[in-house]
C-alpha cells in the first residue's frame, strides 16, 4: 500500500497545470486545464478531472472563472447566464450546448440521443432569441444583405450575369442594376441586353453589394452606385472569408501606395493607388467625349496600365501579407495588412522571403504577442523580440 501512495504522490508532482491558448478569428481564448489525482486506499484509485475555462470578458477587465464538470456537461448543458452566451465563444465538435428543450437546433447543431443539443462543426456560437447555432470558421460564404463582395464572372445569360463569390451558388447580377457608363439613368432597353458583352464578359472581376436574398437561397448583387463595377490591372487572391474583419469600409488605401478591396465572401483585389487613379481619370475623360458609344468596348492604353517595378513590390509584400495572416488564422483587416507589412520592412526581408516558414513563425510570433497602437510608439520594444 505505502508503494501505491508513494507512486500516486510522484504522478501528482509531474501533473503540473497545463496552459493551452485556443486562436480564433474573433479572439483568444485561453482554456486552462488542471488535473488532480487522488487515492483511496479501501476502494482503490479514483481519479477524477476538472477543466476550468477561463474567458476575457470583452466588455469589463474583470476576468471570471466558469468551472465546468467535465461529466456533467452532457447531462446539464450550460445556463443561459453562462459565459457560453454572453459572448461567442469557441466550441469544438461534439461538445454539449445546452439541454434538452431549452434552445431551438440551428446551423452546426443536433440533438443527441438524450436530447441534449450538441455542436457538429467547429465555430463560434451564435444566439438569437431561443436559436443556437455555430459558426463554422472555415465553410462557404452566406450573403447578406449590405454586404461588399469581390466576385467573377462565370457565364452570360438573358437580361443578368452570374458570380462566383465563393459561395454555394453563383450570384447574380442583373442587366437593371449595373451602372451604365457615363453614369446615365434609364430603363433598359433591348439594345443594352445584346451589349450585354461590353459592359462584363466571362473571367471579368466585379466589386459589388448584396442586394436581395430570395426564398429559394439565390442572391442578387448591384453595381449601381460609382465606387462598384469592373476591376482591372491588379492582383486578385482568395483567403477563409471568416478571416475578414466586418466594418463599415471595405476598401482601404494603404499608405504604402496600394489599394485594397477586401471582399467579406474571401476574394480580395490588390492593385496599385496610382495606376488605377490614372485609368479613373482616364474612363471618365472617355465618358464625358460628345461621340462617346458604349456599345464600342474602352481600350485602355499601354502608358495607363503600366505599373513600375517599385509598385509591383509593394502589391507582392502586401499580398504575402495577407497570405502570412491567413496561415496565422488571424483577422485580416488594414491595421493587421499593415503591421505585417512593417514589420517586413524593419527586418530587411524581401517580397517573396515573408511566406519563408522560419519567418512566418517569427512574425507572427511578434504579431500575436506585441499591442501595435496607429503611431507604432513601441518600434524599439519590437526591435528587440525580433533580436
Amino acid at each position: 500500500m505505502e508503494n501505491n501512495y508513494n507512486y500516486n504522490n510522484n504522478n501528482n508532482n509531474n501533473l503540473n497545470n497545463i496552459s493551452i491558448e485556443i486562436f480564433s478569428p474573433q479572439k483568444r481564448l485561453p482554456l486552462k486545464h488542471t488535473i488532480s489525482q487522488t487515492t483511496s486506499i479501501n476502494n482503490g484509485n479514483k481519479i477524477k478531472k476538472e477543466s476550468n475555462l477561463k474567458s476575457e470578458n470583452e466588455d469589463d477587465n474583470n476576468k471570471d472563472m466558469v468551472m465546468l464538470n467535465a461529466d456533467d456537461i452532457k447531462e446539464e448543458g450550460y445556463n443561459e447566464d453562462n459565459e457560453l452566451f454572453q459572448s461567442k465563444r469557441l466550441v469544438i465538435p461534439g461538445q454539449t450546448i445546452s439541454r434538452e428543450g431549452e434552445y431551438l437546433k440551428g446551423h452546426g447543431t443536433f440533438n443527441d440521443g438524450s436530447g441534449s443539443l450538441v455542436a457538429s462543426v467547429c465555430g463560434t456560437l451564435d444566439k438569437v432569441d431561443r436559436l443556437i447555432s455555430v459558426k463554422a470558421l472555415k465553410s462557404r460564404y452566406h450573403g447578406e444583405v449590405g454586404d461588399i463582395v469581390v466576385g467573377r464572372i462565370t457565364e452570360i445569360t438573358s437580361k443578368r450575369w452570374k458570380v462566383d463569390v465563393n459561395s454555394r451558388l453563383d450570384y447574380i447580377l442583373m442587366l437593371s442594376a449595373i451602372n451604365l457608363p457615363g453614369g446615365i439613368q434609364r430603363r433598359r432597353t433591348s439594345a443594352d441586353e445584346l451589349q450585354m458583352r461590353s459592359f462584363f464578359v466571362e473571367n471579368d472581376l466585379v466589386y459589388a453589394e448584396v442586394q436581395m436574398v430570395m426564398g429559394d437561397g439565390s442572391v442578387a448583387i448591384h453595381t449601381r452606385n460609382q465606387k462598384y463595377g469592373k476591376l482591372q490591372n491588379g492582383h486578385f487572391t482568395k483567403v477563409i472569408p471568416s478571416l475578414i474583419k466586418r466594418s463599415k469600409q471595405h476598401f482601404y488605401n494603404l499608405e504604402c501606395g496600394v489599394d485594397v478591396i477586401l471582399g467579406i465572401n474571401g476574394y480580395i483585389w490588390i492593385a496599385d493607388s496610382e495606376q488605377q487613379r490614372n485609368q479613373q481619370q482616364f474612363i471618365q475623360k472617355h465618358e464625358k467625349e460628345p461621340n462617346f458609344d458604349p456599345s464600342i468596348p474602352l481600350i485602355i492604353p499601354d502608358e495607363i496600365k503600366q505599373v513600375s517595378k517599385d509598385s509591383r513590390d509593394r502589391i507582392a509584400r502586401v499580398k504575402n501579407s495577407i497570405s502570412l495572416l491567413e496561415k496565422g488564422f488571424l483577422l485580416i483587416h488594414q491595421k493587421s495588412i499593415m503591421n505585417v507589412y512593417k514589420l517586413s520592412l524593419k527586418m530587411k526581408l524581401q517580397s517573396k522571403d515573408l511566406l519563408h516558414p522560419q519567418y512566418i513563425k517569427q512574425i507572427l510570433t511578434v504579431i500575436s504577442t506585441t499591442d501595435y497602437d496607429n503611431n507604432n510608439n513601441n518600434e524599439n520594444d519590437n526591435d528587440e523580440q525580433m533580436n
